[in-house]
């Protein structure tokens, strides 16, 4: 076991909307550091949701990220030789940190041209309640409700 808990790294907020969510998701969505080329992609994605939509482009991705983000999920826990997956609920943080992989994830995943183009159009989609990481979402539901029978083996 560790002797310390690693300390809370506090990240700062972004410079266009002054929040650390999105500074979170575009730590996600980097690759090879390059920061300002995700900045980039995130910020043109957005802007073209509030083309499209006709609405705040932060909101709807606000929007999206709720409709992504699992409340429930299961974990495998061994229990006497046999191997059960257990329903747990999911903390804030890693509802969130799921939430923003499986966005980036489908959104790279996607047939359209362009970073901006795919990211646009899951956000959309997950706005809607559509789209593959609602699905994935869905799925983890799912598949905690037909595993509640061994939630009594909770950790």
């Amino acid at each position: 076991m560790r002797k310390a808990k690693p300390k809370k790294r506090y990240i700062l907020p972004d410079p266009k909307f002054n929040d650390t969510l999105v500074t979170k998701f575009v730590n996600c969505l980097m690759v090879d550091g390059k920061k300002s080329i995700a900045y980039n992609i995130f910020y043109d994605a957005v802007g073209k949701v509030e083309s499209k939509v006709g609405e705040n482009g932060l909101e709807v991705w606000k929007k999206a990220l709720n409709n992504i983000a699992p409340s429930v999920e299961v974990k495998s826990r061994r229990v006497g030789g046999a191997t059960f997956q257990v329903p747990m609920e999911v903390r804030p943080e890693r509802k969130m940190a799921l939430g923003i992989k499986w966005m980036i994830n489908y959104a790279r995943k996607r047939g359209e041209k362009t970073m901006m183009d795919r990211l646009a159009g899951e956000i959309i989609a997950g706005a809607k309640g559509e789209g593959a990481a609602v699905k994935k979402k869905d799925d983890t539901h799912r598949m905690a409700e037909a595993n509640k029978a061994f939630s009594h083996f909770r950790f």
